[in-house]
């Protein structure tokens, strides 16, 4: 029996993370970690930002452990997984809230970051277009408890459907906000730390992080300072749904990245 990992060619997850357009879910999610005040200065107190060769390093450090997660075998995923526990246990980070510090692998931290990814890429993914039925996005959330595992969480420490989702994210508002210190993510698109050889991408990062802000909830658009009105809400699907469009007019071999391709390969078969 071949290993297909965390997930498998019948899982909603691999039919739906290969998605081009599900990059801006991944800006989206960088943004609502970003509200949580422990798991931001968790990052700012142990990644040099504006540091080009280092938040390149980070930035592929993160996107290589996603495709893995998502796609790589059981063994790849274990490697993965241990490595990262490994990392977040040895760092540690100042709250100058309670003057106390606190390690990486928090699990408060932890969930946020986990809960965020999933309602990101389900958000954007079901905005976009991206054919899912409810019952299917109970599934994706429900998958994604395997890797809430991968980081260190139990299964059942983290919601289970799309309702659970909401639940945790209605009852941890109170306690999220833009801590002060952090450089807002839409100016620091602006000048964004990109290395020589992706200079020509700089001038597409603010219409990117600009779109991932503008599918925030207006609660969370309000936290960074930002306007939160229903047109934005309007603008932000209907401008994923014609990128989502577009893009479906790509051929697959373009379109798709190649561990998407296998995946959508194994999934037809």
């Amino acid at each position: 029996m071949s290993d297909h990992g965390l997930f498998g060619p019948r899982s909603v997850t691999w039919r739906i993370m290969g998605e081009p357009i599900l990059l801006v879910g991944g800006f989206r999610a960088l943004l609502m970690q970003g509200l949580h005040p422990r798991a931001m200065r968790g990052v700012l107190q142990n990644s040099a930002l504006m540091d080009p060769d280092e938040s390149w390093s980070r930035f592929v450090r993160t996107t290589e452990f996603v495709r893995v997660r998502t796609y790589g075998s059981l063994e790849e995923v274990q490697r993965a997984g241990r490595r990262v526990r490994k990392i977040h246990a040895k760092l540690t980070a100042h709250d100058p809230d309670t003057g106390t510090r606190f390690r990486l692998d928090d699990p408060s931290a932890l969930r946020w970051v986990h809960v965020g990814e999933v309602d990101s890429y389900l958000s954007v993914a079901r905005r976009a277009g991206v054919r899912l039925t409810d019952a299917e996005a109970d599934t994706f959330v429900a998958e994604w408890r395997r890797a809430a595992e991968v980081v260190g969480l139990a299964r059942d420490d983290v919601p289970g459907s799309v309702a659970e989702l909401s639940d945790y994210i209605e009852a941890e508002r109170p306690g999220l906000r833009f801590v002060p210190e952090a450089a807002h993510p839409l100016r620091l698109s602006l000048n964004a730390p990109l290395p020589l050889m992706l200079t020509p991408l700089r001038p597409a990062l603010p219409a990117l992080t600009l779109l991932a802000f503008a599918t925030l909830p207006r609660w969370a658009r309000r936290l960074y300072g930002l306007p939160a009105t229903p047109v934005g809400d309007l603008w932000a699907t209907a401008t994923l749904r014609t990128l989502h469009t577009g893009l479906g007019l790509v051929p697959a071999q373009v379109r798709y990245a190649p561990a998407a391709r296998r995946a959508r390969r194994l999934m037809a078969a």
